[in-house]
């Protein structure tokens, strides 16, 4: 038994309908908020971000229904095209718009702004401890590094307990682990 074409343009405009508007408010989404559902702040941590090409993602397969639908509507709708036929150029356009998004999103994040932070701006800096330290142990601190307010590895340089939250000083930089006291 065959499918009336009635039944499948309606379906390719559904699918159609609904990834576009899934689409438009993920961009306005990433264009208001920011990529991903980052919150954009003058706070940085040491976590590096990975700007690979990931062809799959949930923009590209809504991007890949959308053209989809739209192509599947207007074969079969528009141009009197047969069933199989409309769902090979739907096809062929649904993957089409998945590539274009995938690397337009690639491209975006080739933008993102990778700053070298030298540490040894950071000595003689007074921060926060953003752990606790055991004397003469790794913990993390608050601190500001090229104008920017960090959270980045340390080293207790004292025999002292540092708690999280006491002031701290900035005495040395070696390796690039910064060695902290107890700012009192």
């Amino acid at each position: 038994m065959a499918i009336p074409v009635e039944s499948f343009w309606k379906i390719y405009y559904y699918i159609a309908l609904f990834a576009t508007i899934v689409f438009v408010l993920k961009l306005v989404l990433f264009a208001t908020v920011g990529g991903d559902s980052e919150v954009a702040a003058d706070f940085n941590s040491e976590i590096d971000t990975d700007c690979s090409f990931n062809f799959i993602s949930i923009q590209s397969v809504i991007a890949f229904f959308m053209g989809f639908g739209w192509m599947g509507y207007s074969a079969l709708k528009q141009f009197d095209l047969s069933q199989l036929v409309s769902f090979g150029a739907a096809f062929g356009v649904g993957l089409v718009f998945m590539f274009l998004t995938a690397y337009l999103m690639f491209l975006v994040k080739k933008l993102e702004k990778k700053v070298k932070k030298d540490k040894s701006t950071a000595i003689d800096q007074i921060g926060k401890a953003y752990t606790s330290f055991a004397p003469r142990s790794m913990g993390q601190i608050e601190i500001e590094i090229n104008g920017q307010l960090s959270v980045v590895n340390a080293m207790n340089d004292t025999d002292e307990q540092i708690n999280s939250f006491d002031v701290i000083k900035v005495t040395k930089v070696v390796d690039d682990m910064l060695y902290v006291v107890k700012n009192n």
